[in-house]
């Protein structure tokens, strides 16, 4: 048998370098699979990537231009209306009502004749006060008469001096009956006069509680009316203590500062009056100061005891810069308003209230006179983003008269 042919011998493979070569290999038909997926294929994520490289669009936003003028401060609270006066009409002597010259709700002016009182008794009382009074003077006549008769008698030395004397005190004492009597006559007609009842104050009568033919006391309590100022009337409130200082200038100031009334919930004010009280020292126990405000009343929009809101301007910022109060936002930092760039874009800016008056706001600072602000809009914007501007109604800033502004802080 011939030789087997040798086979050589081959050399070992590297065992370390076949994994590597197959991983290498997976993650580069990875990479070119996300590059054809991104940006050569026509689906979303091929979307997304255009869309990173197009601009961003502009936000549509209304804006208001910011303007500057006198700013009011005021403050609101609760008040009830009261009348300056209440008098309860009674009777002063003890009579019967013979006459009833007014009606229930009626408006009175003062002196005006509201019932009429039998009055025969005091008449017949008067007459007796003047036949008295007649008969003391006739007395002291005649005593008169015996004083000079005594006078010329003891100057020619006929009579004694003693006789002088009686005469002269026989005199004076007739001359105070007289007096006395003159007094009587003057209490009695003066009675006379209470039996008309007058209205002592101008206002509305309340309820009549007696009718002709009823018996009246001096000592009634309850009275025969009552009468009660409304025109003018006040509305009472009270303020914190914090703000007397203020209040007092307001008080102080000339004119007065105004007083506005509304009905609660209501924006139009029923009246517009005058401040004319501050009291003369604060309510320990609450912290508040009492104040009152005059109003003319004329047509009776007013009613003693209505509840009201009541607002009073304490003073005036001048030359103020105002915006709506929409444009406000509220931060961590903060209120803040997005202001219009010359550029078109919007500038996030930190401001400082001075105080709210109805839906406009202003600004201590943080916002120039002419600068726009954005009023609609705002929760889309940041720093920098462009803007697409419209202006809106009404975007002055003057304040509407015709809601009532709230409290200033």
């Amino acid at each position: 048998m011939g030789r087997r042919k040798s086979i050589p011998a081959t050399e070992p493979r590297d065992a370390s370098r076949s994994p590597r070569i197959a991983l290498w290999a997976a993650l580069g038909i990875i990479a070119l699979g996300a590059a054809w997926y991104l940006f050569g294929s026509p689906g979303p994520a091929g979307d997304r990537a255009a869309k990173k490289s197009t601009p961003a669009r502009a936000v549509s936003v209304i804006t208001a231009k910011a303007e500057q003028q006198d700013f009011r401060i005021k403050r609101r609270t609760i008040g009830t209306i009261e009348s300056p006066a209440v008098v309860v009409v009674r009777s002063r002597i003890d009579s019967q009502v013979l006459q009833q010259h007014v009606s229930d709700g009626q408006l009175v002016r003062r002196g005006e004749l509201l019932f009429t009182l039998d009055d025969r008794e005091i008449k017949a009382q008067i007459a007796r006060d003047e036949a008295q009074l007649a008969k003391d003077m006739a007395a002291l006549t005649q005593a008169k008469a015996e004083l000079d008769r005594k006078q010329i008698l003891v100057d020619k030395n006929i009579a004694p001096l003693q006789q002088l004397d009686e005469a002269t005190a026989a005199f004076k004492a007739a001359q105070q009956t007289v007096e006395a009597d003159q007094a009587v006559l003057q209490a009695d007609q003066l009675r006379l006069g209470y039996a008309r009842i007058e209205a002592p104050i101008t206002g509305r009568v309340g309820a009549i509680r007696v009718t002709p033919g009823n018996l009246v006391t001096a000592g009634d309590s309850a009275g025969l009316v009552t009468i009660t100022q409304i025109r003018p009337i006040r509305a009472a409130f009270t303020l914190s203590e914090r703000d007397l200082a203020a209040l007092r200038k307001a008080f102080n100031s000339k004119p007065p500062a105004e007083v506005r009334v509304f009905t609660p919930g209501s924006t139009t004010a029923l009246q517009i009056g005058t401040l004319d009280f501050v009291d003369s020292g604060v309510d320990i126990a609450s912290g508040t100061i009492a104040a009152k405000g005059r109003f003319d009343n004329q047509k009776f929009d007013l009613w003693p005891g209505m509840f009201v809101d009541v607002e009073v301007d304490l003073s005036v910022r001048p030359d103020t810069v105002m915006i709506p109060a929409v444009a406000i936002q509220s931060g961590q930092k903060g209120p803040f308003v997005f202001v219009v760039r010359d550029d078109q874009t919007a500038e996030m800016r930190m401001i400082e209230l001075a105080g709210i008056d109805g839906d406009k706001a202003a600004l201590a600072s943080g916002v120039k006179n002419g600068e726009r602000v954005i009023v609609e809009g705002q929760m889309r914007l940041t720093t920098g983003a462009r803007i697409n501007e419209t202006a809106g109604e009404g975007a002055a800033a003057s304040p509407d008269s015709s809601k009532p502004p709230g409290p200033a802080k």
